[in-house]
């Protein structure tokens, strides 16, 4: 006789690319929250261009007889997506399905010490942190919200004993990042770091990578890092807390 989980399943909500780094970073994030959490049932959906889609990944959930679950979106801040696309695309949802959405993943401590664990990774020095300039590059986004998220993030990292940290765009907004690296030059940073706030390979980070072309070290995308796994099951554990207002209940 099949057993429901006791714990709401968790259905990791990526965005999607054309490029297949995309999905493949994203699936090596989650065998990484399966192996740190090996109770805990664990699905993908796809917003766009891969398989399986959300609502396909939604369906299945509830011809097995799932009742609740956790959508959490990978995304770094709250702008259009988690906003709009991925509220509207859980309220098509089979109605035997009680949702809850989680909270986007940034901003969180855990997030800055992923970036710092992929700088040092890329060859950056420990000791060289006061004489040395970081860009935070994002994609970008037309939400201000969004934007002053990152600018924020910026600031506080700055006062961690950094010579000074610029946030950056590949989109939508400005500066960009081979802006910010000359920025930082002109500001008489002895090394200029370029650390991408972007969770996986695509089309705007690559952006990113080319706009660093002048640093002097650039940090992988946070990927599977394990810290980015440890926020997302904060914000799993946060969401399935009964304060929660279930989406569809």
């Amino acid at each position: 006789m099949h057993r429901q989980p006791v714990r709401p399943v968790l259905v990791v909500v990526a965005h999607g690319s054309r490029d297949p780094r995309h999905a493949a970073t994203v699936h090596a994030l989650v065998r990484r929250l399966r192996r740190t959490r090996p109770g805990l049932r664990v699905e993908t959906g796809f917003l766009d261009f891969n398989v399986p889609s959300v609502p396909a990944v939604l369906e299945s959930l509830a011809a097995e007889g799932v009742r609740d679950v956790v959508a959490l979106p990978l995304l770094l801040t709250r702008a259009f997506h988690a906003k709009a696309d991925i509220p509207a695309v859980l309220r098509e949802a089979p109605s035997r399905l009680r949702i809850r959405q989680a909270d986007v993943l940034g901003p969180s401590p855990l997030l800055t010490r992923a970036l710092e664990r992929r700088l040092h990774e890329a060859g950056l020095d420990p000791a060289d942190r006061a004489s040395t300039g970081v860009v935070l590059a994002s994609a970008g986004s037309s939400d201000p919200e969004a934007i002053a998220v990152i600018a924020d993030i910026a600031r506080e990292w700055r006062h961690t004993g950094w010579c000074a940290v610029r946030p950056a765009f590949a989109s939508a907004s400005l500066p960009r990042t081979e802006d910010a690296v000359h920025a930082l030059r002109a500001l008489g940073c002895a090394k200029v770091a370029v650390a991408p706030y972007v969770l996986a390979p695509g089309f705007l980070p690559d952006r990113i990578v080319r706009g660093a072309a002048q640093a002097d070290v650039l940090a992988d995308v946070l990927g599977p890092a394990p810290e980015v796994a440890q926020v997302l099951l904060r914000r799993y554990d946060a969401a399935c807390r009964p304060a929660v207002t279930a989406l569809g209940a």
